[in-house]
């Protein structure tokens, strides 16, 4: 493997990760900020939801300005803007502007298809599964590790954490600027360049495939950062009494325990990114078609019917979620969730093992507009979660009325035997 293409792959790699960090440092002390501002059930879901705000719109912008600018200066202005505005929040005692900045910090959301462009500018067909799990899962990490360990170290001071996540931005962000290499050779970098013109972003947005990856993506990494975001409110009410027999009795010991039981599916769905991208290649080098209603003989078939199991088993976990926060066991639901990380991690790598084989003059534009829209599940769920009557009701309401429809439209658009990439909502011709 070249030596370069590991540098590039290292630092978009620590890039996303740091990004990540700080776009769910708010979640990681949502225990802490409710105390000290008095936030009721309603107004802790309003804070989970607003870290994806700026993802959906941020993102298509981000692979537009990664296509065209190229990814390392598109990504060192993500980690310094977003660092500064960390170190602001971390001076702010005002409720309402503590908001306004934490949700400008959580732009560093949009810094993933950044990446992904980055990635895929530098490893080739038959192993973009695997590098762009590795860089993806490796940087999800960050969401984790927020959980697990920033209460850990900061306890309930989230002021000096947001100023510290700001301080080390700007460091990466600066190393990325000077190592960074937006290409492996000049003729990628100009096809990039070339379709990001406005003709070829409609074309991608309007094509059947590209709108069933970008549902996937909902139900997937739409629904991780959704998790990210909500599971350390979730755990803190749903489960107060259980966390309270495990002997965490103050806002802080109960912030450390629902952070530890949240990070688990964080952690999870990050872990096994990497393998659910060396999956896809292996579904590709097998052959495996096993699903009687997508196509199979397309050239990358295989990928197809690997995220559609993906699809069916989140389903499958968010019904089994509700089932085991009914049952009222806290053992029975960090289990479910392990499984359910697992499973969300099979729809991401997945997702992103075909956006740069479906669109490989595109793939900025592509990644943005996939992995942008999709995130709006981010700010969806969150407000499902918590507008239910009972707390763990939610998942099973957003399995049945948003997945199963996403799920029988994907299975639709992925029937095609010939050039998928080319059915869309109107036939456009895509740019030279």
């Amino acid at each position: 493997m070249n030596s370069n293409k590991v540098e590039q792959l290292v630092i978009a790699t620590v890039g996303f990760f740091w990004c990540f960090l700080m776009w769910f440092s708010t979640a990681a002390f949502s225990p802490s900020i409710a105390a000290n501002y008095h936030l009721d059930i309603k107004e802790l879901g309003l804070l989970a939801s607003s870290a994806i705000w700026m993802a959906p719109i941020g993102r298509i912008v981000a692979g537009w300005a990664s296509d065209r600018f190229g990814a390392p200066r598109t990504f060192a202005a993500i980690l310094a803007g977003c660092g500064l505005v960390s170190i602001a929040s971390g001076f702010t005692s005002n409720y309402d502007l503590l908001f306004a900045e934490r949700v400008v910090v959580a732009i560093a959301g949009v810094s993933f298809v950044v990446g992904i462009q980055h990635v895929a500018q530098w490893f080739d067909s038959h192993e973009i599964g695997t590098a762009e799990g590795l860089y993806a899962g490796t940087g999800n990490v960050g969401a984790g590790v927020g959980a697990l360990l920033l209460p850990r170290i900061f306890g309930t001071n989230y002021q000096g954490a947001f100023v510290w996540l700001g301080a080390i931005a700007l460091g990466i962000g600066l190393w990325y600027l000077v190592r960074g290499s937006a290409a492996k050779n000049a003729e990628r970098r100009h096809a990039a360049r070339v379709g990001s013109d406005m003709r070829g972003t409609i074309f991608v947005w309007s094509r059947y495939i590209a709108i069933a990856l970008m549902l996937a993506y909902a139900m997937s990494f739409g629904l991780e950062i959704a998790m990210n975001a909500w599971l350390p409110g979730y755990f803190a009410r749903g489960f107060h009494g259980a966390i309270l027999a495990l002997g965490f009795t103050s806002v802080a010991g109960v912030q450390i325990a629902a952070g530890t039981f949240a990070a688990v599916q964080s952690f999870t769905a990050s872990l096994f990114r990497p393998f659910a991208g060396f999956m896809s290649d292996l579904f590709q080098r097998r052959g495996w078609t096993p699903l009687p209603f997508i196509a199979k003989s397309l050239p990358y078939a295989p990928r197809l019917h690997w995220l559609g199991i993906a699809l069916i088993l989140i389903t499958l976990a968010m019904a089994a979620l509700t089932a085991a926060g009914l049952s009222g066991s806290l053992h029975l639901s960090v289990a479910v969730l392990v499984a359910f990380g697992i499973f969300v991690s099979f729809g991401t790598g997945g997702t992103f093992a075909l956006v740069p084989l479906l669109f490989p003059d595109r793939p900025g534009v592509a990644a943005g507009f996939i992995g942008g829209i999709s995130t709006a599940g981010g700010i969806v769920y969150p407000l499902i979660f918590a507008g239910s009557a009972n707390i763990h009701m939610g998942y099973l309401y957003a399995a049945l009325y948003m997945f199963v429809p996403f799920l029988l439209f994907y299975f639709w658009a992925a029937r095609y035997e010939r050039h998928p990439e080319e059915h869309g909502l109107f036939e456009a011709v895509p740019a030279e």
